[in-house]
């Protein structure tokens, strides 16, 4: 299969991660969202024009990085990246859309263009969102006990969480009283997967 993503998308990293943790192997197609080159690739693929896209073995495609984690999930049971239990599963979801829907689009580069082409507008535009999503995981997560978002294995929440920590140093956001969340963070990036597959610039 083979994974279109772009170097710096954290929905990518999601994806990416999700898949080194199940141990899939898989080819890697980085696109160049910044100079538009995804447009060109992605548009017989995903009419969203958007990364991570996944195709299958068979030519089949999967785009949105719930969708491809979920089928992930269905498909390729162990690891887990959710629980056992059906109220705890739902909570993982939760968070994960707190970042997916309540966090992610309103920093996405296409909605800061149109908010402004000044970048420090945009910048602080991404700010006030990333800090008031993070300080609502916070909540969420406070008293949690574990290493994790949901106690002492990685889930789907997590692969959601970290990415959106690195947004929020890439935009300067202050997230310094979000204290369990940085600990999350620290936790899974002493796993080898996070490290692995956290964001960097491919090779020219």
């Amino acid at each position: 299969m083979k994974l279109y993503q772009g170097w710096q998308s954290s929905a990518s990293w999601r994806v990416r991660w999700a898949l080194a943790l199940k141990r899939v192997e898989y080819d890697a197609v980085f696109v160049d969202v910044a100079s538009g080159e995804h447009q060109a690739v992605l548009a017989p693929l995903n009419p969203m024009l958007q990364v991570p896209t996944l195709e299958l073995d068979d030519g089949r495609i999967l785009a949105e990085s719930v969708a491809i984690i979920e089928w992930l999930e269905e498909t390729i049971p162990a690891p887990p990246l959710l629980p056992d239990d059906p109220l705890r599963r739902a909570r993982a979801r939760q968070l994960v859309q707190l970042v997916n829907a309540g966090i992610h689009p309103l920093q996405n580069t296409m909605v800061r263009k149109v908010l402004s082409p000044d970048d420090e507008v945009q910048r602080a535009w991404a700010r006030r969102w990333i800090e008031r999503g993070l300080a609502a995981y916070e909540t969420h997560v406070r008293a949690e006990p574990g290493r994790f978002s949901l106690g002492d294995q990685i889930t789907m929440a997590d692969l959601y969480l970290v990415p959106q920590v690195l947004n929020a140093e890439r935009f300067g956001a202050d997230v310094s009283a979000c204290e369990r969340v940085l600990a999350i963070y620290a936790a899974c990036m002493e796993t080898e997967e996070a490290r692995r597959t956290r964001p960097q610039r491919p090779p020219a």
